[in-house]
């Protein structure tokens, strides 16, 4: 089983953590992409938001396992086949999230070429940013290193 394992600087993450987590509640609450359902039946709808909540939550939870007790110990992310393609997914809800929250003012272009002015910003919004390309990072981490067959793309 292929395994990677990412040393990270604790003062550098647990700001950015501080980001994800506050907004746990609203992404185990609603979708972080705004879709409608596939099918236009009102219960069929409910049903299926709730099941892609979730969904969602439990990958978020999956993301913030992996900064548990252990991370605060020894600075040390691993992602594996059990836990990839949930981190990967989660990633991209919270992404999703902060960039309708925090970074509505940037461009779709600045942000996905990491071309801000972070002197610019102010401190909420450079965190938020900063978190933001951290959770592109894992999510690259994830996609070059690991097998397809272990994250099923």
């Amino acid at each position: 089983m292929k395994r990677i394992e990412v040393r990270l600087s604790l003062p550098v993450v647990r700001p950015l953590l501080d980001v994800i987590k506050g907004l746990v509640d609203d992404l185990h609450s609603a979708p972080a992409a705004r879709v409608g359902s596939p099918d236009p039946d009102a219960e069929f709808s409910d049903v299926w938001t709730r099941d892609l909540v979730a969904a969602q939550s439990s990958d978020v939870e999956m993301l913030l396992s992996i900064f548990g007790e252990d991370f605060h110990t020894d600075g040390i992310v691993f992602f594996d086949q059990t836990n990839a393609e949930a981190i990967a997914r989660s990633c991209s809800a919270v992404r999703l999230r902060v960039r309708e929250k925090y970074l509505k003012d940037l461009s779709d272009e600045s942000l996905e070429a990491g071309e801000v002015d972070l002197a610019k910003l102010d401190e909420g919004v450079r965190k938020a940013f900063t978190c933001y390309l951290f959770l592109a990072t894992i999510q690259e981490l994830i996609i070059q290193h690991l097998d397809e067959s272990i994250i099923g793309f």
